[in-house]
């Protein structure tokens, strides 16, 4: 009976395994096997040439391709971190509005905000661009309406990223807050109430119940963000294409141009691999920050 059970279980996994095999594992594993080669991606698997590190050796080196993936990898920290410290406290701010229950329409608000994160990130990146525009766009309009001259949001290195980072926290804070709501709705009432008997303010209960309570919350809301904040192409891809002066030019976007526009694969190979390295540390840091929190409070 117990091999009829794992044989059933075989049977059912087989098909999910299979597919995440095909789609995920093997092109990761052939990614990092590139990247230690030298490949044109005009050319097939067979005439890639084994160069061992040099990859890797390029893109940190100090010529121009060594500066321009660590120029790419800098934007893509600073668009990430910038997101994420956006969105996450934006999300609980939204969240305790939304979950308020003498709050009139919180279902219709929290609806609304869920929908921005269904529009395609295509049709958010073209209707932002409008937004933008130095001439015709809103945003200058109402800009002018209180004697701020037009700003050339997506034209000048010092707020082009700024611009896209916006962009990024209006398409995602909805799914953001809905997990915010997710995380408050399961913080029992008694815990409020005893707090209340207590005589401690609102700020003290979101400080030592509402901020605790949410930790897991938090950290699962803080790898996603990272995620979605890295893998980020469409809106630099449509808008600015990098430019100006580099100053979008994220890793996602630099390694498709160095992988297929210029056929250099086993280097974008190696810009990939360490992207996902980054990723890794990254996440790897943030479990270990929250689970020293959760260290000290216990």
């Amino acid at each position: 009976m117990q091999f009829s059970q794992h044989r059933s279980a075989f049977f059912m996994l087989a098909p999910a395994t299979l597919l995440l095999g095909v789609f995920i594992i093997v092109p990761m594993l052939l990614t990092i096997w590139l990247s230690f080669h030298e490949w044109s991606t005009q050319t097939g698997f067979e005439t890639a040439t084994f160069v061992g590190l040099q990859n890797f050796f390029d893109i940190f080196a100090g010529n121009s391709v060594g500066r321009d993936f660590k120029a790419a990898l800098l934007n893509t920290g600073i668009y990430t971190l910038a997101s994420v410290v956006v969105i996450l406290p934006l999300s609980v701010l939204l969240g305790l509005l939304v979950h308020q229950k003498l709050a009139p329409g919180g279902i219709f608000l929290r609806t609304v905000l869920f929908a921005t994160y269904m529009v395609p990130m295509i049709a958010v990146a073209l209707v932002f661009s409008k937004l933008y525009s130095p001439s015709e766009g809103p945003i200058n309009q109402m800009l002018g309406w209180i004697g701020i001259p037009p700003q050339t949001w997506l034209s000048a290195p010092q707020t082009a990223l700024g611009s896209i980072v916006l962009l990024n926290v209006w398409q995602q804070i909805g799914y953001f807050t809905v997990l915010a709501v997710a995380g408050l709705t399961q913080i029992p009432d008694s815990l409020y109430e005893a707090a209340k008997i207590d005589g401690a303010s609102p700020l003290q209960r979101f400080w030592s119940i509402t901020l605790p309570m949410l930790a897991n919350t938090l950290l699962f809301s803080s790898v996603i963000a990272i995620i979605n904040a890295v893998q980020v192409f469409e809106p630099v891809a449509l808008i600015t294409q990098g430019g100006p002066v580099n100053s979008t030019n994220v890793l996602t976007y630099h390694i498709r141009r160095v992988g297929i526009e210029r056929a250099q694969g086993g280097l974008g190979s190696a810009m990939a691999v360490t992207l996902m390295l980054s990723l890794i540390v990254a996440i790897t840091a943030l479990f270990a920050f929250f689970r020293s929190r959760e260290g000290k409070s216990a």
